[in-house]
């Protein structure tokens, strides 16, 4: 099997860092122009693909991988991130910040004080959560295929994952849609019949699912390598940045305590009895 060079292999991680980096600095702009820091949502998917995308195209100047693997991860990844940019930007239209963001910035994006902290807290780490997130397209991109089969046992998990995603989304945008008088105080119907947070499930679905198409499909090494980046998302999903943060809001809410009593938080389970 031939792999690229490690001086290749540096190019290609520097140039996705150079992207990332612009593409939060034209975030950071629009951010303060926009009076919230919660535009860095949107930005977020959209990254991810252009990392993906510039891998796919690298990859095969640097190497002799597998050009049909990088580009099938990118289409993978434009879906999920296109899909994903134009979600939060619809629902986010017209809304001020994110009250999460405000409790950290701790004062707004447009005064110094809140833009520092913006840049430090916000778009500095998620640009290096892009960037970590990446690696096994990076690794595909420099490595040929061992495995085939699991490149396609990837993408059944990332279809999995993207159907959680897109249908707890939109079954929680039905929910938000009806009047509050004709609707139960939890949606715990659907998807949320079986999780509290099944688009966060299926977000990790899709990295995992990734992972193993990317990485895993190659052999252990760059498995091993790479595999901090479906832990560190899976991780943000359901204890950091997620889940456990949103709970914190959804506890106070009336009906949700006996909902949450009853329901899994993150891995779809049969509801609790009693």
């Amino acid at each position: 099997m031939t792999t690229a060079r490690p001086v290749d292999v540096v190019v290609l991680a520097g140039t996705v860092l150079v992207l990332v980096a612009l593409a939060m600095v034209l975030t950071a702009v629009a951010a303060r122009r926009a009076r919230r820091v919660s535009v860095v949502d949107v930005t977020w998917g959209l990254a991810l693909v252009a990392a993906a995308v510039v891998c796919a195209v690298v990859g095969p100047l640097v190497s002799d991988g597998d050009a049909w693997r990088g580009w099938l991860l990118a289409a993978l990844v434009s879906v999920w991130g296109g899909r994903l940019a134009w979600h939060i930007g619809r629902r986010s239209r017209g809304h001020g910040e994110d009250p999460r963001y405000e409790k950290l910035l701790g004062a707004p994006v447009t005064t110094p004080e809140g833009f520092a902290v913006a840049v430090r807290k916000v778009f500095v780490v998620q640009g290096l959560a892009v960037w970590l997130v990446s690696l096994p397209l990076m690794a595909a991109a420099v490595t040929e295929v061992r495995w085939a089969w699991l490149v396609w046992l990837g993408v059944a998990l990332w279809v999995v994952g993207l159907v959680f995603e897109s249908v707890g989304d939109a079954q929680l945008a039905t929910y938000r849609s009806t009047p509050r008088d004709q609707r139960p105080q939890v949606l715990d119907t659907g998807l949320w019949r079986y999780t509290r947070h099944p688009n966060y499930f299926g977000d990790a679905c899709v990295w995992w699912g990734l992972w193993v198409a990317a990485a895993l499909s190659s052999g252990w090494l760059p498995a091993l390598l790479t595999v901090v980046a479906p832990v560190a998302m899976t991780y943000f999903l359901a204890f950091a940045t997620g889940a456990r943060l949103l709970e914190q809001t959804m506890l106070q809410r009336p009906g949700y305590p006996e909902y949450a009593a009853r329901t899994s938080m993150f891995v779809p389970l049969p509801p609790r009895r009693g």
